[in-house]
């Protein structure tokens, strides 16, 4: 189910990820697997009644296991400034 409603909102998704990268980043710069937990965690966010603290947490949890050293780091803060809007 979640799979289909991330394909469902795959645009306003990716916009929210774009509008809160820094200047000179760019969505296709973003490791595959780091944008795949992102793309997870906002829909959690925005379309399900998951608090939004625990699919931040599921989502750096994510990133610790199967992204790179920095994608924890990377992961909350794109997370963070979304939740704050």
């Amino acid at each position: 189910m979640q799979l289909c409603g991330i394909q469902k909102n795959a645009s306003e998704i990716e916009e929210l990820i774009k509008a809160n990268l820094k200047e000179n980043w760019k969505i296709d710069r973003i490791s595959k697997i780091d944008l795949s937990i992102l793309k997870l965690a906002i829909y959690e966010i925005k379309y399900t009644q998951i608090p939004f603290k625990v699919a931040i947490n599921e989502a750096v949890e994510l990133a610790k296991k199967y992204g790179e050293d920095a994608s924890k780091t990377f992961v909350n803060g794109i997370l963070a400034s979304i939740v704050k809007e």
